[in-house]
């Protein structure tokens, strides 16, 4: 269950988020979700979560004119970065609650959305509300991260980190962006919201990452594990980050190096 701060992406994290994560974790699965949402001819789709704009600016490269692309996040600071990234004039940013859409009934086409459901409070409600918004046999496509230990580099930094502070080791990988990975419960949820049909896919990738330098500096400095740090002891984050590093280092050496990852991606229609 997330904590009140999981979804605070605050202060230089978004920059951070963007210059080194998307590369490294979001990229290769953003492409992936373009892909399954590529064949939509006309209408109107929903980017939920949006963050810094990683699966909008894919979609807005494969999506044909006469389909509207509104992205959405509750987070103004991540839109603020998705929006100077660009991502064509077709498409419209929206802050917005996906537990409240500002959407109509049965007004959408497909709903869209990378590694944000994790986050949401009440992930039933949310459901519910695409559920709502989507037209007849309409789409909600979106992916969560797989279990942490099929996830090499975030299990390495969670448990360097978590050494730095033994009585009380920051949990928020575990918690919250890995920590929804089961599939039958995933689709129990969706058919408990009113969707007619639901498939859970393993789907794979593999990024390069530059260094292992790089990867602490995105994990420990660009998402919400920093404010676990912060709270912890302010002056440790970069003691955290050399730390994190030196494992990284440990396990895949000085160079660059394959990061492997593995997801879960969900279909539901309506």
């Amino acid at each position: 269950m997330p904590n009140a701060t999981d979804a605070r992406f605050a202060g230089s994290i978004p920059q951070i988020y963007e210059q080194y994560l998307v590369p490294l974790l979001f990229e290769p699965y953003a492409a992936d979700l373009a892909d399954r949402c590529g064949d939509l001819q006309s209408g109107l789709l929903v980017e939920i979560a949006a963050g810094t704009g990683a699966v909008t600016r894919a979609l807005s490269r494969l999506l044909q004119p006469a389909v509207q692309l509104v992205a959405t996040d509750l987070n103004e600071a991540m839109l603020r970065v998705a929006e100077s990234r660009g991502a064509g004039s077709a498409v419209t940013w929206r802050q917005a609650d996906a537990q409240k859409l500002p959407f109509d009934q049965a007004s959408v086409d497909a709903i869209v959305c990378q590694f944000g459901v994790m986050f949401f409070p009440d992930k039933p409600a949310a459901y519910r509300e695409a559920c709502r918004v989507l037209r007849p046999a309409g789409r909600f496509v979106f992916n969560v991260w797989d279990r942490l230990a099929l996830n090499e580099v975030s299990d390495i930094v969670t448990r360097a980190v978590s050494a730095l502070f033994p009585d009380d080791p920051p949990r928020f990988f575990e918690r919250t962006p890995f920590g929804y990975f089961d599939g039958a419960a995933i689709k129990k949820d969706l058919e408990s919201a009113g969707f007619s049909r639901v498939t859970v896919e393993t789907v794979e990738k593999v990024s390069r990452a530059p260094s292992a330098e790089h990867v602490a500096i995105g994990l420990c400095q660009g998402t919400p594990l920093r404010s676990e740090i912060e709270a912890r002891d302010p002056a440790r984050l970069n003691e955290a980050t050399r730390v994190a590093t030196e494992a990284l280092r440990t396990r895949f050496g000085d160079d660059a190096f394959d990061n492997r990852m593995s997801a879960l991606v969900v279909t539901a229609w309506r």
